[in-house]
């Protein structure tokens, strides 16, 4: 028998259909600082090619860097590199078939917000201070 319209299959539930909740809404966070680490590691590449470029070079790039439009660019791609570093160890957790409870997923989901925060002030606050 031929086919005439098509298959009827179920769709995938989207966003529209789910509640939002804190481990969706870390995992969004996982995969988008994923993606800024990505380009963020740009940062990193244009520091140690001034580097090795010279002191001019250098110089020119810490003023960049050191300006409060790039002390937020770097503030936003260290709390990135942390919390992407956090998700990482909740999945990690997850994959031993531990925390996967509602209230331990909860739990897990809120430290690894909280912890990215408080790990990326440290580094700031030990940035500025240096």
């Amino acid at each position: 028998m031929a086919r005439t319209g098509p298959a009827e299959r179920p769709l995938s539930p989207h966003l529209q259909i789910y509640k939002p909740s804190i481990t969706m809404v870390m995992s969004i966070l996982h995969r988008i600082t994923g993606a800024a680490l990505f380009f963020g590691t740009l940062l990193l590449v244009i520091a140690l090619v001034a580097l090795a470029s010279g002191s001019s070079a250098y110089g020119t790039v810490q003023a960049i860097y050191g300006s409060i439009p790039g002390k937020l660019v770097l503030f936003g791609y260290c709390w990135a590199l942390f919390h992407h570093m956090c998700g990482g160890i909740r999945h990690f957790v997850w994959d031993t078939g531990a925390g996967l409870e509602r209230g331990t997923r909860m739990k897990l989901a809120w430290g690894t917000l909280f912890a990215s925060l408080g790990l990326t002030v440290l580094a700031f606050a030990a940035y500025l201070a240096g």
